[in-house]
């Protein structure tokens, strides 16, 4: 049944409402610096005049951006009652990037098995501000929370479960967090804001990587077993915005992973297709011809940034070595950020493999035609990548 005019009418984001709702759920007021607030009404307008949400996507988008406003005011009301959460040291020591669907998720988790390793978990990135009465050390409710949503998507999204592993408890991308504050491309990955994504390309978000420092000073101090750990990062949000983390973070390893553009157009196309079915009604042809434009885009951004940045950060891994041969790789770059080679490694990066393998998931099945792409114009788009890193 179709939207009377009235239904229609309500479903507008509204900043002021949002704002409000996240004040009512912590009882707080304070948002430390409003900067976000630029960022976040440039993509309520393109939400609202583009996304074409669904009702259910309606009250899904509400809840992503009031739960991260909360948080907001939480971490601000803590840092104000514990100051030293700003003294702790954290050491980013690897980001990762690289085009989507690249193994990227695996390769993350897999360094962050490491001794001496650690990263942000599924569960802090959909709240880094512990709950109202947490326990510390024992984020119960957030899990709940994290686990609630994980069913929740895959009751509407079935496929989801082949195309990427969902579990509360793993490494996950801190661009969720970086999304919360409408900068990262974790915004256009779960709601269709094409103007909303032109405009971003042109905004510095160096604001939003300061409070990611911020945030991961402040998920230390609730995990105190993190203390004098490496940190790794990981996103391909990193790749169109190759510069904004290698400035934020000068002593990272820039670590990219590869795989043919052949299969990582198709196969990412698909995960979005399948990420927009939780909230709004587009149609393969949509998501297929926005997001292949959009990653060739990031691409020839990332290839412009590389040389400007400088071969000394990067390390390169293949989608296809990893496969072959995940410890070697995982152990190249372990080397790199000064993690030990010894037998305590070999077993930690073992014991994880032994649980982690890609069979134990549903196959993801995806195609060109699908999604109303060309192979030849994947070929063109990404020639002097492919004659770099994959032929």
């Amino acid at each position: 049944m179709a939207n009377t005019d009235n239904e229609t009418q309500a479903l507008v984001l509204d900043r002021e409402n949002l704002l409000q709702q996240a004040r009512d759920r912590a009882g707080l007021n304070d948002f430390g610096d409003m900067w976000f607030i630029e960022p976040m009404d440039k993509f309520l307008e393109s939400a609202n005049a583009e996304a074409k949400l669904t009702p259910a996507g309606f009250a899904g988008q509400t809840e992503v951006i009031v739960k991260g406003l909360t948080s907001r005011l939480r971490m601000i009301e803590d840092i104000k009652r514990h100051p030293e959460i700003l003294d702790e040291k954290v050491e980013v020591a690897g980001v990762i990037l690289g085009l989507p669907r690249t193994g990227s998720t695996i390769f993350h988790r897999l360094l962050a098995a490491a001794p001496g390793m650690t990263a942000i978990r599924w569960f802090e990135v959909q709240n880094f501000a512990p709950f109202p009465g947490e326990e510390p050390g024992n984020p119960a409710d957030r899990r709940a929370y994290a686990q609630a949503m994980i069913d929740g998507w895959l009751e509407l999204s079935p496929e989801l479960n082949s195309i990427h592993p969902l579990d509360p408890e793993a490494p996950d991308e801190e661009i969720i967090i970086l999304g919360q504050m409408f900068v990262s491309t974790m915004v256009e990955g779960m709601t269709f804001c094409p103007s909303f994504t032109r405009w971003l390309d042109t905004y510095d978000q160096s604001k939003g990587h300061e409070e990611l420092k911020t945030i991961l000073k402040y998920l230390q101090w609730q995990d105190p077993s993190r203390r004098g750990k490496k940190w790794i990062l990981k996103s391909p949000s990193n790749l169109p915005y190759a510069e904004l983390v290698a400035n934020a973070f000068p002593d990272a390893l820039l670590i990219m992973t590869h795989r043919d553009p052949m299969d990582v157009v198709p196969s990412y196309v698909s995960m979005e297709a399948a990420l927009y079915k939780l909230s709004s009604t587009l149609t393969d042809r949509e998501v297929g011809e926005f997001w292949f434009q959009r990653l060739a885009g990031w691409m020839r951004s990332f290839q412009e940034a590389r040389t400007r940045i400088g071969e000394d950060r990067f390390i390169d891994i293949d989608y296809r070595q990893v496969a072959r041969e995940p410890l070697i790789q995982a152990e190249r770059v372990l080397s790199r950020i000064g993690i030990e080679r010894n037998e305590q490694l070999e077993e930690a990066l073992t014991e994880f493999l032994a649980g982690n393998k890609r069979e134990q998931r549903p196959a993801h099945e995806y195609s060109l035609d699908r999604f109303g792409l060309d192979e030849a114009a994947i070929l063109d788009a990404f020639a002097d990548y492919r004659a770099r890193y994959i032929t």
